[in-house]
């Protein structure tokens, strides 16, 4: 089996569209590492990883600093190998991630076992005035999007009175509703109690991470579905949240988890279980999207939203993508 030679990074950044706002952060462009493997047989293998301070603590030097720490000790060791090596270290996840996708394409085919032909993304739909929130939506419901991720910061009324109005212009969509951790407990529950009887799909992580119990309050209180975002990273997180029922749904990412092989564990908790999952994403770039990706092909079973909409949020489409985006329509290039 071959062994690991050398390890080197590049930073790559890839143009909005228009700028991706939210209650965390506003981004005009993906930028990310490209961590690249090169392997004692000539092969090299890749991965990435964007920069997500206000979600994993990382930045892109944090992450370029974490690869190039942990590098010497994956030096010299057969792949799988690597893997247990890797995740024994204590840095970020999205550098392991980085780092464990590219170990996973070295030891593994690019390939969908799975019989489903076609799956569908959500588009997000950014924090900003309610009028320009509209209009985003119906340009993205015009562009064949019937799932709408909507971003909502602190503001309750605003949150409240926008959401009534994208129901009432657009009928037949999907609202999945995004608060990014900006609600208090009592907002929350004036949001759920606010938008009663609008069909909504789901409200995500509305309030911080940290908050469990007040997380299971509103779950215990909402008839719309609570899905955890950054209140689970790991496999231990999701154990706790399912375990205690401080969620009805969980949002599994690569970045928050640590790549593929721990997202797959945590699909395969959630298979065993029967834990509905959203599998999402960060902005990410290409190669990473191609990984999670893979994995909504695999695991469709348990996952009912995917929200992997980065490309369809490009400036320009990207060639490096093994898949193609039509609309919210996704399928495997031949």
């Amino acid at each position: 089996m071959k062994k690991i030679k050398n390890i080197t990074t590049t930073l790559k950044s890839i143009p909005l569209d228009k700028p991706f706002i939210t209650a965390l952060r506003r981004v005009d462009e993906v930028r990310f590492v490209r961590v690249s493997i090169a392997f004692d047989d000539g092969s090299l293998s890749y991965g990435e990883a964007p920069a997500t301070k206000a979600i994993t603590g990382e930045d892109l030097d944090d992450i370029v600093a974490s690869v190039l720490d942990v590098s010497p000790l994956l030096q010299g060791l057969h792949v799988s190998d690597a893997f247990s090596v890797l995740h024994q270290q204590n840095i970020g996840t999205s550098a392991k991630a980085a780092l464990d996708m590219a170990l996973y394409f070295a030891l593994y085919s690019f390939e969908i076992k799975s019989d489903v032909k076609e799956v569908e993304t959500d588009i997000t739909i950014s924090y900003n005035k309610t009028e320009v929130m509209l209009q985003d939506a119906k340009e993205a419901y015009a562009k064949g999007f019937s799932h709408l991720k909507i971003k909502f910061a602190d503001d309750i009324e605003h949150a409240v009175s926008t959401t009534i109005q994208l129901r009432a212009l657009l009928p037949d969509t999907t609202l999945l509703i995004d608060a990014n951790q900006a609600w208090s407990l009592e907002e929350s529950l004036t949001y759920i109690e606010g938008t009663k009887g609008l069909d909504l799909a789901l409200i995500e992580q509305p309030i911080e991470a940290k908050q469990r119990d007040e997380l299971k309050m509103i779950t215990e209180f909402s008839s719309v579905p609570i899905l955890a975002d950054e209140a689970v990273f790991s496999l231990e997180d999701v154990k706790y949240v399912v375990e205690n029922q401080c969620a009805d749904m969980i949002n599994i990412k690569l970045m928050k988890c640590g790549g593929i092989t721990k997202g797959i564990e945590i699909l395969e908790y959630a298979r065993k279980h029967n834990v509905s999952c959203m599998l999402g994403s960060m902005l990410e770039g290409p190669l990473s999207i191609n990984a999670a990706l893979y994995l909504a092909f695999e695991y469709s079973d348990v996952i009912t939203f995917i929200d992997l909409d980065s490309p369809s949020l490009y400036k320009e489409p990207s060639d490096e993508l093994k898949f193609l985006f039509q609309g919210a329509k996704i399928t495997p290039l031949v």
